[in-house]
């Protein structure tokens, strides 16, 4: 007979920051080629599961916003791996919601591998990682990131992944107007019809810029302060079509010992990076108010080595 993990599991499902997004080109089967550094940040959501035996995925939340149905990435994980694993068992979900809806910092994506990572060890199916990453990749393109998380290079159209062994120290400061989210679909669509006019072919030239992630842009994040750049592909839609992305980033560039600032992501998140989290809470200190009165919400994030984790 099989065991059950009897007591509720919680599960803290952290957000993401892109620290490297470039767009290089656009597939045949209608995604991006994508060549990305992502890296969990500690403003997380966390869920609560526990098993009932109706066989049934109940699905309840704190934001009154969300899309409780079947609809929602923690329903159809949870299908997904009832429908792989065979199983009659069903669960009970409470999401407690931080992290902001169509933020561009992958919330939803990180519901989703929590649900995967989470049953798994509540309906004791001891499924291995590689199993889950297949899983999540059925699921969605950020989804397989999280499974493992921390900070990780991302290819393909982002279920290709690399995990670095860096332990980055620095300090981020987020900026969010709440009254605005942005469709992902949407962006990437714009971005496509300006940038990509064809569709994506060079195999050698797709190799070329995964090597060039590889051996530069991780040695500006570990070494150069100085000259840290972080280049976001769909920035160049956001901030010329959203007015939030473009005020954001003006703020940010004007903060005192930042050492750079992106975007995050789809948008319209932004985010300045400081060498340190007393650096960035010092600016947030200072700018708090200047924050609201514009119109956003502010948080100061730590970088995370892992990502998912059980509390």
């Amino acid at each position: 007979m099989q065991d059950f993990v009897k007591e509720k599991i919680i599960i803290k499902s952290p957000a993401k920051i892109n620290l490297h997004l470039e767009v290089i080109g656009k597939r045949a089967d209608g995604f991006h080629e994508l060549a990305m550094i992502m890296q969990n940040i500690d403003l997380s959501d966390y869920l609560e599961l526990e098993i009932n035996n109706e066989g049934l995925i109940k699905l309840e939340s704190d934001c009154n916003d969300l899309c409780l149905s079947n609809d929602n990435l923690i329903v159809k994980s949870a299908n997904l791996l009832r429908k792989k694993s065979n199983i009659e068992l069903g669960a009970n979900i409470f999401l407690r919601k931080n992290i902001p809806i169509g933020a561009g910092l992958a919330g939803g994506s990180s519901n989703a591998a929590a649900t995967l990572i989470g049953l798994n060890k509540l309906w004791n199916l001891k499924l291995e990682q590689k199993i889950l990453c297949s899983l999540a990749s059925k699921l969605g393109s950020d989804i397989p990131f999280f499974i493992n998380g921390g900070i990780q290079m991302c290819f393909g159209r982002g279920e290709i992944l690399e995990k670095l062994d860096a332990k980055l120290e620095y300090g981020v400061l987020l900026l969010k107007n709440p009254n605005v989210s942005v469709s992902t679909a949407e962006t990437y669509k714009k971005y496509s019809n300006k940038f990509c006019h064809q569709y994506l072919t060079n195999e050698e030239m797709i190799e070329k810029v995964r090597t060039n992630l590889r051996n530069n842009v991780l040695k500006k994040l570990n070494f150069d302060y100085q000259h840290l750049t972080i280049k976001n592909d769909l920035q160049l839609i956001l901030e010329n079509d959203n007015d939030s992305v473009k005020q954001a980033l003006y703020l940010l560039s004007k903060l005192k010992n930042c050492l750079t600032f992106s975007m995050s992501g789809s948008g319209p998140t932004c985010f300045a990076i400081f060498k340190d989290v007393d650096s960035a809470q010092k600016e947030l200190k200072a700018n708090c108010k200047l924050f609201k009165d514009k119109g956003y919400d502010s948080w100061v994030c730590t970088l995370l080595d892992n990502g998912i984790t059980f509390i």
